[in-house]
């Protein structure tokens, strides 16, 4: 592995497969406090987030949970969406899908069950928040992309993706405003208490 300050990438994995990629994946051993996902053909590990973030992303889903699709749960944590299309693998840190998505005895779940994903952005992470999820979430047709973006105290919300792959809709509130979150959810996103302590 060649160690970055910020973002450790894999060396030696660019001539793999998008398969071999995350069989790769599943035999790594991530040094702890890190997870690893597979961006743009490459693997990629990131430090877990700041413990703050817990009450964020506890705030979020209390909120929409009431909203949610019939059929659909919500979770935080370790799932891996597998878009192979776009040779990309998101463990999201919240992600609302259909309860199908979850019958599976594999690790990588399919990221055409999401309807919803939530990314709480950190110095490593944002700017692969910012862009690459944006396009790789609209063209995978997740219906809603919230990103939280923790260093400009932001929320940003992507909806309606297009047959193009794009998304159509897109709100920006500073945090301690409420933020509309579309259709499948169609409710006001309060965000007071989502800056840091």
């Amino acid at each position: 592995m060649t160690v970055m300050a910020e973002r450790p990438t894999m060396s030696g994995t660019e001539s793999q497969s998008f398969e071999g990629l995350l069989e790769t994946l599943d035999e790594l051993c991530v040094p702890e406090g890190y997870r690893a996902e597979v961006v743009r053909g490459s693997i990629v590990v990131s430090p877990w987030s700041k413990g703050y973030y817990h009450r964020v992303m506890r705030l979020v889903c209390a909120q929409l949970e009431p909203h949610l699709p019939a059929s659909h749960v919500i979770e935080r944590g370790p799932f891996l969406y597998v878009f192979p299309g776009d040779e990309c693998a998101y463990g999201p840190d919240i992600h609302v899908a259909h309860e199908r998505a979850f019958e599976t005895e594999s690790h990588h779940l399919g990221g055409e069950g999401l309807s919803f994903v939530a990314e709480l952005t950190s110095p490593a992470t944002r700017n692969d928040d910012l862009t690459n999820k944006v396009e790789v979430y609209a063209k995978g047709g997740v219906p809603v992309y919230l990103i939280l973006d923790m260093q400009e105290e932001q929320a940003i919300v992507y909806g309606s993706p297009s047959p193009e792959g794009l998304y159509e809709v897109r709100f920006t509130k500073p945090f301690g405003e409420k933020i509309s979150i579309p259709e499948p959810f169609d409710l006001l996103l309060d965000t007071t208490g989502f800056k840091a302590p």
